[in-house]
């Protein structure tokens, strides 16, 4: 009788802990209602311009603006990789976007390093020690959240409510990846690369008295290699490239709120 009462309180003290494990998995990540910018770097491996821009990304690593003032992502090209070297984090997806942006600016010329602040060509990155902080538009705090890291929610309450029609953009990111280029232009060069785009998925949200909601669905990692992982979403109204929202954080990191 002894053993079976213990048992059961063993068993009523497990399941009043199995709610607040299942509440710590959840994580959560929240913009405020000014504007986060979302910035963009297009590189390749194949590129020997690329590693002094690269590095100063991932500089920003360490700026405590991270996440909160700007969200950056590196979009590998695979242009660069007829020189002899194929790129392993390269995607044709990460070009077509690339060109997307040179449409919309009426651009003819594609290259590397590119970097772009919200949905706008910047090339003066170099003259700063930062990534620009929030600007002074307020277009309404985004928050997503997940309980297992693959079906995400996706809440944007946004100030602007004459447009109903949003979308959501979300990249899987990786951080601390290395290679050894033994080929193309950075042939016998050590390369480290953060905010590596890894995956990239948009779905269509549905507002509603000012509060546009849905959801999306990361794909399973399909790259083995170790490294960190970080999650950047964003909003754009349908059919744009221009961020109007962006915020992201780390995945490792289970503590709620950037």
């Amino acid at each position: 009788m002894l053993f079976s009462r213990l048992d059961k309180i063993a068993v009523a003290m497990l399941l009043s802990v199995m709610p607040v494990i299942a509440q710590t998995n959840t994580v959560k990540f929240q913009s405020s209602p000014a504007q986060t910018a979302l910035l963009e770097l297009y590189t390749s491996e194949g590129c020997s311009s690329c590693p002094p821009a690269e590095n100063w990304l991932n500089r920003l690593k360490s700026s405590p603006g991270l996440w909160t003032d700007f969200v950056p992502m590196a979009f590998h090209v695979d242009y660069w990789d007829r020189l002899g070297w194929s790129d392993p984090w390269a995607g044709t997806a990460f070009t077509d976007r690339q060109r997307s942006y040179t449409k919309l600016w009426r651009s003819h010329s594609l290259y590397t390093p590119a970097f772009v602040l919200n949905g706008k060509e910047w090339r003066d990155w170099s003259e700063h020690q930062e990534a620009p902080g929030s600007s002074i538009a307020k277009p309404g705090a985004l928050t997503v959240n997940s309980s297992d890291s693959r079906r995400w929610q996706v809440s944007f309450d946004c100030t602007n409510t004459a447009s109903a029609n949003y979308e959501v953009h979300a990249a899987l990111l990786g951080g601390n990846l290395n290679s050894d280029v033994k080929a193309g232009e950075n042939r016998g060069r050590h390369l480290t690369h953060e905010f590596v785009v890894l995956s990239l998925v948009n779905a269509r949200l549905s507002s509603a008295n000012g509060i546009a909601k849905g959801e999306f669905i990361l794909p399973a990692s399909t790259n083995a290699a170790a490294g960190e992982r970080a999650l950047a979403v964003w909003i754009t109204e349908s059919g744009h490239l221009e961020s109007l929202q962006a915020t992201g954080g780390w995945l490792h990191q289970s503590a709620s709120g950037h």
